[in-house]
């Protein structure tokens, strides 16, 4: 602009009167179709207005966004919660009371001074994993479940362990399930009419044992308990009073299980005095009697084969230990 030149209120200006309003907008539209993303748009099933609402509330979105992580930077959701907590249990919604469902054999007690011995009890703040993990540490306990029920109650579901048999060791006796899990102890005036198992980590065999005996399940009802042997074998005793000496190996084992099942369900070898039926070498079955007292008949056609003759021999003084719990491997 140039020193003579002055500015007057009549002159030009940039600004649209409303008759001008449709023009403008049909020049722009036409200049946005005139580049590749002005027509990626025009293409869309949206209109414009959708597109800038859209635009707005993403902005919006964001903005929450990043006042929610400032303030959880400065512990603001945290100390929202608590004051929720605390409201919560001001209104009643505290853990005041605990239902306990599935226990059958186990004390029920120690279920509920875990429920309700939470530091926090809001209903809005008891950790029900937490809870649940302390409970699943029990000894009966093999699963649980816990949940809320408003106002103020705390549903606690129990998955019992089912006891198999009585493990002896070090001159205890102890209650344990098919896995070997110690469920508690137990005295010797008041055994439960399950097998006893007898040796060191016995019970950690507990469910090859239960395994063996599905082999030959003639016998399992009359099994009154097995004694682990040298941590290699097993020694079982026979509701009749006799043992039966297995060898070492799974399949050995369940092999002269068997065959000793065929051979009393042929000759009913139980419950005629044999001491001890001793299965160990593969290629015969010796059977020890009381002394003086001749040992059952037993066919040779009835043996796994010709090589597996039927042998017995008279007790030995040394060896009689009457009904004992614990058995001596003799080599």
């Amino acid at each position: 602009m140039t020193k003579g030149e002055r500015i007057r209120r009549g002159g030009t200006s940039n600004r649209l009167s409303v008759k001008d309003a449709p023009r403008a907008a049909r020049q722009v539209k036409k200049a946005a179709g005139k580049t590749a993303l002005g027509r990626s748009v025009a293409r869309l099933p949206i209109s414009a207005e959708a597109m800038q609402r859209g635009m707005t509330w993403g902005i919006v979105a964001l903005a929450l966004a990043a006042l929610w992580g400032v303030g959880s930077f400065f512990g603001l959701p945290g100390m929202a919660r608590m004051e929720l907590a605390e409201v919560a249990a001001h209104n009643g919604y505290e853990v005041a009371k605990v239902e306990v469902h599935g226990t059958k054999r186990m004390d029920a007690k120690s279920v509920y001074d875990i429920a309700l011995g939470q530091v926090d009890r809001s209903m809005v703040n008891v950790d029900l994993a937490a809870v649940r993990a302390e409970i699943v540490r029990l000894p009966w306990v093999s699963d649980a479940r816990v949940s809320r029920r408003l106002p103020d109650t705390l549903v606690v579901d129990i998955v019992e362990r089912t006891p198999a048999a009585v493990w002896q060791h070090q001159g205890k006796l102890a209650l344990i399930d098919e896995s070997g899990a110690v469920l508690e102890a137990v005295s010797a005036d008041a055994m439960p009419d399950l097998p006893l198992l007898v040796g060191e980590a016995a019970n950690r065999q507990a469910e090859r044992l239960a395994k063996l005996m599905e082999a030959a399940p003639a016998l399992k009802s009359l099994l009154a308990g097995a004694t682990w042997v040298g941590n290699r074998r097993w020694d079982l005793r026979f509701a009749s009073g006799e043992t039966l000496a297995l060898p070492e190996g799974e399949s050995q084992a369940a092999a002269a299980l068997v065959n000793f099942a065929r051979l009393d369900g042929v000759n009913h070898l139980l419950g005629r005095g044999v001491i001890r039926f001793d299965l160990r070498d593969p290629s015969r079955m010796v059977m020890r009697m009381p002394e003086g007292r001749p040992a059952p008949a037993v066919p040779t056609d009835n043996a796994a084969s010709p090589e597996k003759p039927v042998a017995a021999e008279a007790e030995k003084p040394e060896a009689a230990l009457p009904q004992a719990l614990a058995s001596r491997d003799e080599g």
